[in-house]
């Protein structure tokens, strides 16, 4: 995080506004399924429509709109991954925001914010959340207590592209699952789960490309796992961090597993606000986290950097099993103390630990608004019309053996196409 909650809380308003005729009612009030365009013209009055625990089911179309989803187990759900797009025209603030509890967005694409393109969060007061007031006097991003975090959420097959701070946005959030989505040209990070601990939360099977950061965590904690991911032709891959900008920190106890982290030295994205470049994973005052059966190749300036920052020692993090090999420098400990940092097992020159990181040249980066738009993803199998379920139980059980060391970066996400 290195805008502040100010900005990365930043809420747009929801269109409301309704026709057509009402979708399947159920018991408990509201209707089991709303459809959009059938029923409703806009997916903010779809989702005001449905019951809590309902299907919101949004066909083709380019809806031009913020929307917000604060009743409990929602399934926000697109017919087409590549067809179905949420697009902020670089006007509103964020494109899909949940703070009910056990909701799910999945099967779109969200573009063109100002901030988010999916972001779910505890944060539930909008005169915080507006811009520029979150993050200011009147509000303190450590009252944890005020804001307790979302419990359970989910983001499957997202496309998110072209934000102005990130694709997919969990933050005071926890037991969710991030997987099989794609983020691209977000001037902060692809992927962001900040302040949570402990997390329960699970990163798999995504691709992140052409972002300042690929994959970042910050003061994210305890029971999170990264694992079967492509980051590639970011400007930074993947970074773990501590700081004082959210709550909870010192960062601790993540698993980064079975991940192909390559060739993030981009000169088509977005430049990294602190100036990294070429760098595939970063741990700053990080501790007590796994690095392992990684893919880490083609950085420019370094494969693995683990340093003290912003008064956070980095200690206990254990970097082993890992092929990590063709970076500027393969390992990198910038630390005042060693503090149980290790490295071991990695292959090639990454035994020969280096105090600092190799210096490189930048190439200019881009505006978020100008990089190239994706290509189109594999959408979710099976019926899309098929029933919805809410993101109760999660993440689930984490089998860390089904996550080996890739063989290239193509062999990440498995399964993918």
């Amino acid at each position: 995080m290195r805008l502040g909650c100010a900005v990365l809380l930043t809420l747009g308003a929801g269109t409301a506004c309704g026709g057509g005729t009402p979708g399947a009612h159920g018991a408990t009030g509201g209707a089991a399924v709303v459809r959009v365009p059938q029923d409703v013209r806009t997916v903010q009055a779809a989702v005001d429509r449905v019951r809590p625990g309902g299907l919101v089911l949004v066909s083709p179309g380019v809806y031009r709109e913020s929307v917000t989803v604060a009743k409990p187990r929602v399934v926000l759900r697109g017919t087409d991954r590549t067809k179905v797009v949420v697009d902020g025209e670089f006007e509103r603030a964020n494109g899909i925001t949940v703070t009910g509890a056990g909701s799910v967005v999945e099967n779109l694409t969200v573009r063109n914010n100002l901030a988010n393109g999916v972001l779910f969060t505890g944060v539930t007061d909008k005169n915080l959340q507006g811009a520029g007031r979150a993050g200011g006097s009147a509000y303190d991003p450590l009252d944890t207590v005020k804001f307790p975090p979302l419990h359970g959420f989910r983001a499957s097959y997202i496309t998110a592209y072209n934000n102005a701070l990130y694709g997919i946005y969990a933050f005071d959030a926890r037991s969710g699952v991030i997987e099989r989505s794609y983020a691209s040209g977000q001037a902060d990070s692809g992927i962001y789960v900040g302040q949570c601990r402990p997390c329960a939360t699970v990163v798999r099977d995504n691709v992140t490309e052409h972002n300042a950061v690929g994959i970042e965590l910050t003061n994210a904690s305890e029971r999170l796992w990264v694992v079967g991911n492509r980051v590639t032709r970011n400007r930074v891959g993947l970074t773990v961090n501590s700081n004082d900008l959210e709550a909870l920190g010192p960062q601790h106890d993540a698993v980064v597993a079975g991940n192909a982290i390559t060739d993030n030295n981009d000169d088509r994205g977005p430049e990294q606000a602190d100036g990294g470049f070429g760098i595939g994973i970063g741990a700053g005052g990080a501790r007590d986290n796994l690095f392992t059966r990684n893919l880490v190749s083609g950085n420019r300036a370094a494969g693995v950097v683990v340093t003290d920052v912003q008064g956070y020692p980095a200690s206990g993090n254990s970097v082993r099993g890992n092929r990590i090999s063709g970076n500027g420098a393969d390992a990198v400990l910038s630390v005042s103390a060693v503090r149980g940092n290790r490295f071991a097992g990695n292959g090639g020159s990454a035994g020969a630990v280096q105090p600092r990181v190799r210096a490189v040249a930048q190439p200019p980066g881009v505006s978020f608004q100008e990089v190239s738009p994706p290509a189109a993803q594999v959408g979710m199998p099976g019926d899309v019309a098929g029933p919805g379920r809410g993101a109760v139980g999660l993440p689930g059980p984490v089998d860390l053996e089904g996550y080996p060391l890739p063989s290239s970066a193509g062999a990440v996400p498995r399964g993918r196409r």
